[in-house]
């Protein structure tokens, strides 16, 4: 059995298939982002999965493609976990999440810029062979810009210093419990301070059509395509492929806004699974 696994920091697709590449089961379980999480809670995170759990001793291969492998100590963490929990797996290939979104939108030997924003964001170029980063990402706290956490986080500061408007901030506050207790709590003593940050941003894209939500997103977005698209020298004569969930609810301004930058709009997913499972059969099973 084939394990096939996208990981963002929020929630984690998992496909099983077979020796032929047909599909044997599908399931989800909460992020496993080894950047935030302890090995008993992403031993945790798996085990409770019902599927993950019956089939733990079929499984031979593990392509896992992941947010917070981009380093070799998180790396070596979730590996780990995976080769005690499938013991009799022959091969546990571990990747940053960068990987599944360049395979799910790309062709292979076809440039392109590929970028993630989803809880966290980064961005990645193709040349057709290759994968250049040129910022090494510091975390939430310092990057992710346009993210959910990048959203969730200028929504609370916002509150808390009185510049949300008052009808949309009495509304945000009937919406989620916003005492400075509870943010320090999730902020400092639980884990996924990360993904806690990107639950606001759903009220972002709520209300997307207020003009203080308008502004908020198109100061991410800007932040985004200034930092990180246009570092390379040719984002403009190449497609800009995005996957996640912010990119995929609010495509309609993201393309607003690269339009702007006299950039390229390609494929926007909400998640790279169905494509990196069409990527392995192609490429990986033949």
């Amino acid at each position: 059995m084939i394990l096939l696994v996208d990981s963002g920091s929020t929630k984690t697709d998992w496909i099983a298939l077979n020796a032929e590449g047909a599909e044997i089961f599908q399931t989800q379980t909460f992020g496993l982002n080894p950047q935030v999480l302890s090995a008993e809670i992403l031993t945790e995170r798996i085990i409770n999965n019902y599927e993950l759990y019956k089939h733990r001793h079929d499984v031979t291969h593990v392509h896992f493609y992941g947010a917070g492998c981009g380093t070799q100590k998180p790396k070596e963490l979730i590996q780990g976990v995976f080769q005690d929990f499938f013991d009799k797996a022959q091969e546990i290939d571990i990747k940053e999440d960068t990987y599944a979104a360049l395979y799910a939108t790309t062709k292979k030997d076809e440039a392109g810029i590929v970028c993630i924003i989803g809880t966290g964001s980064n961005c990645s170029l193709y040349d057709g062979e290759n994968i250049e980063q040129k910022v090494t990402s510091l975390g939430y706290i310092l990057m992710d810009d346009g993210s959910g956490n990048y959203f969730g986080r200028q929504l609370l500061r916002d509150f808390h210093f009185n510049k949300i408007p008052k009808e949309l901030a009495y509304e945000f506050a009937k919406q989620f419990d916003l005492t400075a207790e509870s943010i320090k709590n999730h902020l400092y003593k639980m884990p996924n301070p990360n993904t806690y940050l990107a639950q606001f941003a759903r009220f972002v894209i709520t209300n997307k059509d207020h003009d203080y939500c308008k502004k908020l997103i198109r100061k991410g977005f800007k932040l985004f395509i200034e930092h990180q698209i246009l570092q390379f020298d040719n984002a403009r004569e190449i497609p800009v492929h995005f996957v996640g969930s912010i990119a995929f609810y609010l495509q309609s301004e993201l393309k607003e806004l690269l339009e702007e930058y006299d950039l390229k709009i390609g494929k926007v997913l909400k998640r790279p699974i169905e494509g990196l499972v069409a990527y392995h059969k192609n490429y990986m099973m033949v």
